[in-house]
């Protein structure tokens, strides 16, 4: 009996936690459908209205391109270096391996302003000034911990045995490390692609400090439609991120599973 309860109270905690973190997407897609301009809930009617007039925000389509094409350079320059990070951490002997491999991805643990303030005042004192290099640089290190952690967990339980069969057999180190490890470990180099990319999509507190009037990604022009115009033309762009992730999920659940997305298995 004993148990019985506590299997109730526990699955009564998971639906009142999904239920609370879920509410808000789903006021926030609800309103995207009101005919209303205002920001109200209940309607009686549905509407893509807003969705339309998408078309019509100032600046809206140079900030998508600018947040993909940083988001995307950046995911690649991550996994790039996550690798080459991720290999000398689990196969390193070296003395601080441990320390090393919670430096890579301590920016999980910092807060965004931080390390906002923190790339600022690095590049500033290099004399960088430029947007769209620093914003690059700056999200490397947003995306690379997600990068790492998934690829250092997936290299533990890779036998290198099999690079080194690679090589005996005539190939090189690179060569056996991307046509044996990669294709092995390809759900985690997709698991930490997409949580990456996302992050770096998403990320507002590293940006606001690296942006110019003329560079602007995705949240930080939301952020500014939100004070200019306070509509739910807003609500719709949110619905279409969350699509976003929604889209992003299913695939790594397709490619990678849930499962070892989460860091369950």
């Amino acid at each position: 009996m004993t148990g019985r309860l506590a299997r109730l109270i526990a699955g009564a905690a998971l639906v009142c936690s999904l239920v609370y973190l879920l509410a808000p997407l789903l006021v926030i897609v609800l309103v995207s459908l009101s005919p209303s301009p205002v920001f109200e809930l209940p309607h009686d009617a549905l509407s893509a209205v807003w969705y339309r007039r998408l078309g019509t925000l100032e600046g809206l389509g140079a900030s998508v391109v600018l947040s993909f094409e940083v988001a995307a350079a950046a995911t690649v320059a991550s996994l790039l270096l996550g690798t080459l990070a991720a290999i000398a951490v689990v196969r390193g002997r070296f003395a601080g391996r441990q320390a090393a491999a919670t430096f890579l991805v301590s920016p999980l643990m910092l807060p965004g302003l931080v390390i906002g303030i923190a790339t600022l005042q690095f590049f500033r004192s290099l004399g960088l000034s430029a947007a769209v290099p620093s914003l690059l640089l700056a999200h490397v290190v947003v995306v690379l911990p997600f990068v790492v952690r998934t690829l250092v967990a997936g290299l533990a339980r890779f036998d290198f045995a099999l690079v080194d069969a690679a090589r005996t057999l005539g190939l090189s180190y690179p060569l056996a490390v991307v046509q044996v490890m990669v294709p092995v470990l390809a759900p985690s180099f997709v698991t930490g692609a997409l949580f990456g990319f996302l992050a770096s999509l998403d990320n507002y507190p590293v940006s606001i400090f690296l942006t110019d009037v003329y560079h602007r990604t995705l949240p930080i022009q939301l952020l500014q439609y939100l004070g200019e115009s306070p509509d739910p033309t807003v609500a719709a762009l949110s619905t279409l991120i969350i699509a976003l992730t929604v889209v992003v999920l299913i695939v790594g659940d397709r490619v990678a599973g849930l499962n070892r997305m989460a860091g369950v298995a």
